[in-house]
């Protein structure tokens, strides 16, 4: 081994070292010290596991895949552990002697063991730098003189003890067929269930001698800290360069599909790890690598914890070959408990000159074991296998478990570099869910007097130990919906609402309507109240159960109800909305406990955010109030009803209030219907609790602006309003028109509530052509004109963003004469905009802006109140730009105090790091927007473990720094700086 013979090197006396040396130079050294060897590799990790468990203890496997015609061997490897240690030259032996993988005979694999214990948490990158690259690899220069670099990220953290690195369950080599679409999949498996996400990425090498690296206290010159760089002239395997002419696909229906005749593509699947090249044109060797992603799901966001690289290799062969096809079973979901079978097939591709021939089945996934796959037939015509998984509950989550079928065929013959095995893979998803919690039951518990009515729920004990805990959700009256077959927990859609938790080894709940402030509220007399729960498993593997059947309890008596919001008035000072409601009343004829009310509130809109009580009614006989000397001509409003019940302080008891349903006026609107001014839109909307829709709305229409209404016609109405068209062949152009609807609606579950009129109020307009459309510009803000101010921005220095605008000529015939104009802004590409200004000019602007990104629209609005449609969306991104100084002086004069930047553009969040010379870490911290500061490192250090440095004060020199940012533009921008500060007091 080339380690070896270095380190006698370093042992020899100067002038037999000349000698050796001077002899190496004219070819004495046997090249075999020098062969190519290398194929592929990646490195695994854990934690200590074993009964007695150190601390920041790891665990390791690398495995190494070598070319088995080279005479060089790798029974030692050499491994640096990112801490600025390493194992020494030839450090880790190999377990036991090369093993040759199934199928592959010109390739071994090679396992070494080892651990480490780190010496404090943080990240560290464990890496394994190899001598020599095996030779003739096309996609980077001279391969056989470069190193092999691959390395795993661990993050040492209390809140992510124990964690095992993802682990790549198939061989990190394959072949493949010129012509034919070549799949590789890693078959990764993560055992605590986090999300692995994957991409390719460049073959890696050290290019400083190995004994250059390796420091102290082995024997050795360097620190221990590898600085891996890309190989020369690595080009990704369907580059045209590597085999100067153009690479193209072959048809191929799987994904991505196959397009005859397009540019070859290289690519990887980011949820599966599935490469797919299609197609290879130039037989040879190709190396890649790709990077398994590590990510830990938290009850605060998805975390990035830690990778794997791996780099493998592909052997592309000029064969008659045609590679196989494999059938596999659909993806699953199952109920943990329930056993999993899979029959898979393949059968080889034949022509005239190349027979079918058996194949081998393969299955990867890190569920075998336990799971288990046989071949029953290896063919021709048919290869068979069998897969079988019994699950557990302790096999629930909330990702997949993939499973990587592979077929390889087995031409006659020995390999050779035309004769070659071909194969297909494709991948298996299987999810497991949590069962349904079993036995739900729901009990009323009626209150009387001072009590309040509660529902108790129990069901049997969680028949999965490993949930974590038991949600209850709640809605009135029963649902229609039922989960799917594979759908856990319980969808927005289904209309019920969380009313509480408990630990999954609980088996009762009672629901007392507590608020979020611990105030009992109670449930309301002659309500119904169906109950659905579901368990909820840890993270970070996660996942959920279906949810349970629904069960209901109902209490009797009557509530207080709406039945009435008409509009009696329209004006805008003088509007006059009449509001009913039905007594409540205890069930059998009893009575009602302390002294009740009602209490009426209003707010405005149909879904309003805030209520204003506007009435408080002692008597229980007085079920109608007249809200007089509102605007009912330009708002709608929505109105609640409480019933209160106060006691006496003796009596130490907190009011007890029924919140009955809320309910909305009804609210028209009349708008042209088309630019020829023949035809009006009527429309109507309203939030109300009853239902309106089993009896068509009444429209009404009057002629001018005095004079009586007559019935036009009626139209069908939604659960939310309805839609009328006017086209009566005398409309005229130019004519006042008025409209009001009254809607006729009833109580399903109370016969005697049938017949609830309500009227909107009265809407107006003169009959005019809709208004042209404008044409909006935003002037662009010169970013890099910011990015060159010496300092920006200065304190209270703010964004400005200038609008303008034009009137089309849309839609034809449109009207010009426009009173004002409606401006809309939201600072984001997509969501919904809001109300910025309404204004007469045909241009605007926006002052006061921490960030200059957003997305404008504008509307005009004809003199008689009709809104055209909207303009263009006009949007631009926050600009990306950032300067950090190379000097700060913190010796308390008030000048120049922090680091911070001297330039910089909207940011979300920067993580700072700053070193010293010796490569120790002295400060770090992380500000976000919200923070309104960025950096501000006033000198203090040295860091801790807490990673907050703030004294003591470094001394005096120069720190070389690392900043992370994250901009706050649309695509989230993130770059990385690395540069050097002078500290100067």
């Amino acid at each position: 081994m080339l380690q070896k013979f270095l380190l006698r090197v370093r042992a020899l006396p100067r002038l037999a070292l000349l000698v050796l040396v001077m002899a190496t130079g004219l070819g004495v050294l046997p090249h075999a010290a020098w062969a190519s060897h290398i194929r592929a590799g990646d490195i695994q990790a854990k934690p200590d596991t074993t009964a007695n468990p150190v601390p920041r203890r790891i665990f390791f496997k690398m495995i190494l895949y070598t070319d088995n015609t080279s005479p060089v061997k790798q029974p030692t490897a050499t491994i640096f552990f990112g801490d600025g240690t390493s194992s020494c030259f030839d450090g880790v032996p190999r377990v036991g002697v090369e093993r040759p993988i199934p199928g592959s005979p010109d390739t071994s694999l090679n396992i070494y063991l080892f651990e480490h214990t780190f010496p404090s948490t943080g990240s560290y990158v464990v890496s394994f730098i190899g001598e020599n690259r095996n030779r003739g690899v096309l996609n980077m220069d001279r391969s056989d003189d470069q190193s092999f670099y691959i390395s795993t990220t661990i993050t040492l953290d209390p809140a992510i003890r124990n964690n095992r690195s993802p682990v790549l369950t198939a061989p990190a080599i394959d072949k493949a067929g010129v012509g034919q679409v070549f799949l590789h999949n890693p078959a990764a498996f993560d055992a605590d269930g986090d999300s692995l996400a994957f991409r390719l990425r460049e073959s890696q090498r050290v290019a400083t001698a190995i004994q250059d690296v390796v420091g102290a206290p082995c024997v050795g010159s360097g620190t221990n800290r590898p600085n891996n760089t890309i190989v020369p002239n690595f080009r990704y395997p369907n580059d045209p360069s590597i085999s100067g002419n153009r690479p193209v696909q072959v048809e191929y229906d799987g994904v991505p599909v196959g397009r005859e005749g397009a540019d070859a593509i290289f690519v990887q699947d980011v949820n599966t790890g599935q490469i797919t090249w299609n197609a290879p044109n130039t037989v040879g060797l190709y190396n890649v690598a790709m990077v398994v992603e590590e990510w830990r799901r938290t009850p605060l966001g998805r975390r990035k914890i830690g990778e794997v690289i791996r780099d493998i290799q592909i052997i592309v062969a000029g064969t008659p070959n045609i590679r196989p096809t494999i059938t596999i079973p659909e993806d699953i979901c199952v109920i943990a408990g329930q056993n999993v079978p899979g029959a898979v097939s393949a059968v080889d591709g034949a022509s005239p000159s190349n027979p079918q021939t058996p194949i081998s089945l393969f299955a990867y996934s890190g569920i075998i074991p336990p799971a288990t796959f046989r071949q029953t037939a290896s063919g021709p015509p048919r290869a068979e296998g069998v897969f079988n998984w019994q699950t557990e509950c302790k096999d629930v989550a909330e990702l997949p478990y993939l499973v990587v079928f592979k077929a390889q065929d087995n031409p006659p013959g020995p390999i050779t570099g035309t004769n070659v095995p071909l194969i297909d893979e494709k991948t298996w998803r299987i999810t497991v869910i949590g069962p349904a919690p079993q036995s739900l039951r729901a009990t009323p518990v009626i209150g009387s007097g001072t009590d309040r009515n509660r529902v108790q729920l129990n069901w049997n004990l969680y028949q999965c130990a490993n949930a974590s805990r038991i949600f209850i959700y709640r809605k009135l009256n029963p649902s229609s919906w039922s989960p799917d077959d594979c759908e856990t927990r319980i969808p927005a859609s289904a209309g019920y609402t969380l009313v509480g938790s408990v630990a999954a080894t609980e088996t009762s709940f009672l629901d007392r309507n507590a608020d979020a402030n611990g105030n009992v509220r109670g449930l309301d007399r002659g309500q119904t109240y169906c109950y659905r729960i579901y368990a909820e498993f840890p993270l970070p593997k996660g996942g959920a159960s279906i949810a349970s059947q629904e069960a209901c309890a109902t209490f009797p008596g009557t509530p207080a109800r709406l039945i009435k919001v008409d509009v009696e008035n329209t004006g805008v000072t003088n509007g006059q909305i009449q509001v009913c409601w039905t007594q409540p009343r205890q069930a059998n004829g009893g009575t009602l406990g302390g002294t009740p009310s009602y209490v009426l509130s209003r707010g405005e809109g149909l879904t309003p955010t805030a209520f204003t009580p506007i009435a408080t009614i002692t008597s229980l006989a007085d079920t109608c109030y007249t809200d007089a000397g509102i605007n009912t001509e330009a708002l709608q409003y929505t109105y609640k009803l409480e019933f209160v019940r106060t006691f006496p302080p003796s009596d130490n008891q907190a009011p007890i209030r029924e919140v009955a349903p809320t309910a909305s006026s009804v609210r028209v609107s009349a708008v042209p219907a088309n630019p020829e001014a023949s035809a009006i839109t009527v429309s109507w909307t309203y939030n109300v609790p009853w239902d309106n829709t089993t009896r068509p709305a009444v429209i009404f229409r009057r002629t001018g602006n005095t004079g009586p209404f007559v019935r036009l016609n009626t139209a069908p109405t939604t659960p939310t309003g309805g839609i009328y068209l006017d086209n009566d062949p005398v409309l005229r152009k130019g004519q006042t028109y008025c409209y009001y609807v009254q809607t006729d609606g009833l109580y399903p579950d109370v016969s005697y509530l049938n017949s609830l009129i309500n009227r909107s109020q009265v809407q107006c307009m003169v009959l005019m052509s809709p208004p042209c459309i404008p044409l909006l510009t935003l002037e662009s803000t010169n970013c890099d004109s910011l990015a060159a101010l010496p300092e920006f921005p200065r304190p209270n220095e703010r964004y400005t963003n200038r609008l303008s605008w034009t009137l089309s000529a849309l839609p034809t015939g449109c009207d010009t004469n426009i009173a004002s104009y409606l401006l809309y802004y939201r600072p984001t590409p997509t969501g919904p905009f809001t109300l910025l200004a309404t204004t007469t000019q045909t241009s605007y602007t926006h002052r006061d802006l921490e960030f200059n990104g957003g997305c404008y629209a504008v509307q005009a609005v004809a003199p008689g109140g009709v809104v055209s449609d909207t303009s263009n969306i006009a949007c631009q991104d926050n600009c990306v730009f950032f300067r950090l100084p190379n000097i700060f002086t913190p010796n308390g004069d008030g000048q120049n105090e922090v680091f911070r930047p001297k330039n910089h553009s909207p940011v979300r969040r920067i993580r700072y790091q700053a070193f010293n010379r010796w490569g120790v870490k002295v400060f770090e911290n992380v500000t976000t927007s919200d923070d309104r500061i960025l950096i501000n490192w006033d000198g203090g250090g040295p860091v801790g473990e807490s990673g907050n440095g703030n004294s003591p004060k470094v001394s005096d020199g120069i720190y070389y720094y690392l900043a992370e940012v994250e901009f706050a533009d649309f695509a989230n921008t993130k770059r990385t700086y690395k540069g050097w500060v002078e500290v100067r007091r």
